[in-house]
């Protein structure tokens, strides 16, 4: 399961009366195919997640699975710290016709590593579609270890991991240890151009709603062996990614949609808007960003 180069985490717009402005969310995902995105994650924890009801997320994937019209593949976000939940999800998911599913590392109630392994080959044969393992212990608690995402990958439905621990030595293990076959994209931007460098795919990321076509331009010169453009690149944007991370994420990149010409509205509590400080310190990022182009 490739996802392309670029896949994007895709915010959930809503009204401003809190539902789930489906307006908003073609605009979106036209915005997004157009800026260099190859697939979409829909439901995940940039799409606030945690504050979508089940019915919710089943209308929004089913939607966004016929706004695509398979231009390119929707991977959907149904993994939880509930193991029968994430597998009844995942089943619903694959009727709508999604290509393939994420599951997070169960959060809160820690598993350890063999309770993991059986979480997630549980999920696995349940359902027929593609796995994308998500690691992400800073939001999670727990870290999914490099030997247990090398177990893992002997079944043949998990062809992915979206590493977001942040480690290129753990990323590395990863990579040194599975067949080639099984794809490692990163989970944070600012470390996409690092990762391409030890033999990683790509990114599933947040910035690409706001900087896509930078993000592929980069990847694609360190294809062509222009590493110095490359890196040029990286440097260029990477004040937009952290700008992006300063705050609790989605609240910065719903902001910066507004920068170029996309309303996708307000946050769910427990996130809140970014106060008009906050917004001015992304504006002189932002600014300086469209000065350096």
């Amino acid at each position: 399961m490739n996802l392309g180069q670029v896949s994007t985490a895709m915010v959930t717009p809503f009204q401003a009366d809190g539902y789930i402005d489906y307006i908003a969310t073609e605009k979106l995902v036209e915005h997004l195919i157009s800026t260099g995105t190859d697939s979409l994650v829909v439901c995940g924890t940039t799409g606030e997640s945690p504050t979508l009801s089940t019915s919710e997320k089943l209308k929004l994937i089913q939607f966004v699975v016929e706004k695509v019209n398979k231009r390119i593949p929707v991977i959907a976000g149904t993994g939880s710290n509930n193991t029968a939940d994430s597998i009844d999800l995942s089943l619903k998911a694959e009727a709508l016709g999604v290509e393939a599913i994420m599951i997070v590392t169960p959060y809160y109630n820690k598993p350890n590593q063999r309770g993991m392994i059986a979480h997630f080959e549980a999920i696995a044969n349940a359902t027929n579609l593609p796995i994308v393992l998500y690691n992400i212990p800073g939001r999670s608690g727990v870290n999914l270890e490099a030997d247990t995402i090398v177990e893992l990958s002997k079944n043949p439905s998990i062809q992915v991991v979206k590493e977001a621990s942040g480690s290129l030595d753990q990323m590395t293990k990863i990579l040194a240890n599975t067949e080639e076959d099984f794809l490692v994209y990163s989970g944070d931007d600012a470390l996409t151009l690092p990762l391409l460098a030890i033999g990683g795919t790509g990114i599933i990321s947040v910035a690409s709603h706001v900087i896509g076509k930078d993000i592929q331009e980069m990847i694609h010169a360190f294809h062509d062996g222009d590493h110095k453009h490359a890196a040029k690149i990286h440097q260029r944007i990477l004040p937009v990614i952290n700008g992006l991370f300063q705050h609790p994420n989605p609240v910065v990149v719903k902001y910066a949609l507004s920068k170029v010409g996309v309303n996708v509205g307000s946050l769910r509590l427990p996130m809140v808007e970014m106060t008009e400080e906050e917004k001015t310190s992304f504006d002189q990022i932002w600014d300086e960003y469209i000065l350096s182009k």
